[in-house]
């Protein structure tokens, strides 16, 4: 299972590097438009960049899974937090069993108490 793992994230690794190959042409991206840019002053080349295709690809991959990975993170806390809570819960229970079997055995005979442990 392992290997078929391996061979699944080399044959991932190799499409992506013949696509960065394929890409390999120059993109100027605008981060922000000539007019609004000209509001602050600021030349169009002052808020453009040249990147290759393939870097601006990975690059938009990336952010979209650190963003949908942040959702998911934000939105499963009410299930988290509610397992923690049953976690607690659960701990408190097995004291407070562990207790109340503690008080049962010292009224009891050591050997029936020792029969009752092991059981």
């Amino acid at each position: 299972m392992r290997y078929i793992k391996y061979m699944i994230l080399g044959a991932i690794g190799l499409a992506l590097l013949i696509m960065a190959l394929a890409n390999r042409q120059l993109v100027t991206l605008q981060l922000a438009s000539p007019e609004l840019a000209g509001l602050f002053g600021l030349t169009p080349e002052q808020i453009s960049l040249s990147l290759p295709m393939y870097a601006v690809v990975f690059a938009a991959v990336g952010l979209g899974l650190l963003i949908g990975f942040l959702w998911e993170w934000v939105r499963e806390h009410k299930h988290r937090s509610q397992a923690s809570l049953k976690e607690r819960e659960a701990r408190k229970l097995q004291r407070e069993v562990a207790r109340l079997k503690d008080e049962k055995h010292e009224g009891q005979d050591e050997v029936l108490a020792l029969l009752d442990k092991a059981s």
